[in-house]
């Protein structure tokens, strides 16, 4: 099958406006721009309104689902509730309330990605919070200070916790100045199943984990395979799609309608047009997409395999509606982000690198340590950050610090990815600034996950205001799981 991909509104002649000005912008080969004129800046978000207190119990439990099919065996996910898709809403101000009950055989926590939250409810073992032992509850009770598209899931034995299905969405609402005519969510996963029983296979391989991951053997978007979904015909909708994988980098892009990217890991940017978007796992992209008109349809579609994968069809529903000629997304409010200091930065080094390592460690009081002995360990090592590695599942026994960062300062991080595969970089409690790479010409955005390719280097910047210890490492589970995994600590 040939794709054409060579312009962003090649499905109709439309042109795409931003702000009253033609469209400046054009994205490809994984976040790939060219501008001429700058882009017209976000509207100040409100201050919020009559913020509340959002309760929710989250219950890890083991459930059976269908995956493949009606017809077909189910397979023992875990999952947060019932509906083995759990979304959480609230709006920017409000506090959320979450009680996590374990009902799973193994200990378990819940860390919010993407949220900028006081450090001891970030949810990760032995680091900021106890383990969750079977039949035992912790309450989670932090402010929501940014709107945006967020998820949560566990941060050890992530690898078969996540693999099973353990995670949920957090949508804080409040950052759109107009509705979009539809919100649709886009939730990609694969999974590890044997097609004939419904079981699951291993969830971490040694040849995956020293390379670029072992990869699922069904792919999945909102639980199903490539649903088919209704949306009002000829209209702006919003697509927020999630890559809650632990393994696959997807390359997202829109055949049969126009699409453009207003926000990057739930942080708004001014809206240019999508011809594709290369995400790691834990990254977000929020689309508006000019919805097919009434029987027609559209595909969202993952560009980064030998042919293009659908991963959801949009159908246009009901009567036509008027709309402009042009296709002009309406932006979403400015994020309310600490804006960094570049000037006066500190400027640290951080290499991601394959390395090895022994299988014990010294714990403070001398002693030698088996890590193979713990759940939270790999006792195989591949990946370093900095020459050093951290096991995933050895939480107990914490390195000294990848960086002691001083509250308030502002940090420029240079990211030089020097082996021959991809990392996803995520650094909990604050959100960054992707300033420039040498390979990808990336517009400035604001993240909290970053996808490093091969040899490359990449510069992001932010303010350290969150006192705490803070996790960073790449969220291919595997690398995480064996090495690529340290901290920072803010004071």
């Amino acid at each position: 099958m040939t794709v054409d991909r060579s312009h962003a509104s090649r499905h109709s002649r439309r042109r795409f406006l931003i702000g009253g000005s033609a469209a400046v912008s054009v994205l490809s080969v994984g976040g790939l721009a060219a501008r001429t004129q700058p882009l017209t800046p976000l509207p100040k978000a409100p201050n919020p309104v009559a913020p509340t207190i959002r309760r929710t119990t989250l219950t890890a439990a083991p459930r059976p689902v269908r995956l493949l099919g009606t017809n077909r065996p189910a397979s023992p996910l875990w999952t947060f509730g019932e509906d083995p898709l759990t979304v959480i809403h609230a709006r920017r101000g409000d506090t959320l309330e979450a009680r996590l009950e374990n009902r799973l055989s193994e200990h378990t926590s819940v860390h919010w990605h993407g949220i900028r939250l006081q450090n001891a409810m970030d949810g990760v073992p032995y680091i900021t919070q106890k383990p969750l032992e079977p039949g035992e509850t912790f309450d989670y009770r932090f402010a929501l200070p940014d709107t945006g598209t967020f998820f949560f899931h566990p941060h050890c034995n992530t690898v078969e916790q996540l693999g099973r299905g353990l995670a949920g969405v957090l949508i804080v609402d409040g950052d759109a100045p107009t509705p979009y005519a539809a919100d649709v969510l886009c939730l990609l996963k694969d999974w590890r199943i044997d097609e004939t029983t419904g079981e699951f296979l291993d969830f971490l391989t040694d040849a995956g984990a020293a390379k670029a991951g072992t990869f699922g053997t069904v792919r999945s978007t909102d639980f199903r395979p490539a649903p088919t979904v209704r949306v009002p015909a000829g209209q702006d909708i919003r697509v927020r799609v999630l890559n809650l994988d632990v393994t696959r980098v997807s390359q997202i892009g829109v055949e049969g309608a126009d699409a453009a990217v207003i926000a990057t890991d739930g942080n708004a940017v001014s809206p240019f047009p999508l011809v594709d978007w290369r995400m790691g796992p834990a990254m977000r992209l929020d689309l508006v997409v000019r919805a097919p008109k009434s029987g027609e349809t559209a595909r969202i579609v993952d560009y980064f395999a030998k042919d293009p994968v659908t991963l959801m069809t949009l159908v246009g529903d009901g009567p036509a509606t008027e709309t402009t000629a042009d296709f002009s997304p309406a932006p979403l409010y400015a994020p309310h982000l600490p804006e960094p200091d570049l000037r006066n930065a500190e400027v640290l080094p951080f290499t991601f690198s394959s390395t090895a390592v022994n299988r014990t460690v010294a714990a403070p009081n001398g002693e030698v340590i088996d890590l193979g002995q713990s759940l939270c360990l790999n006792p195989t090592t591949y990946w370093a950050i900095n020459k050093q590695s951290w096991p995933e599942r050895g939480h107990e026994f914490p390195p000294p610090p990848l960086a002691e960062l001083t509250r308030g300062r502002t940090y420029e991080f240079e990211l030089h990815n020097v082996t021959p595969h991809m990392h996803p970089i995520h650094l909990h409690g604050h959100t960054f600034k992707v300033l420039d790479s040498n390979k990808v010409n990336r517009p400035v955005h604001w993240a909290d996950t970053v996808l490093l390719t091969p040899k490359e280097r990449v510069r992001i910047a932010f303010v350290a205001d969150n006192p705490g210890r803070w996790m960073f490492h790449c969220h291919i589970i595997e690398h995480q799981d064996t090495g690529m995994m340290g901290y920072v600590t803010v004071t």
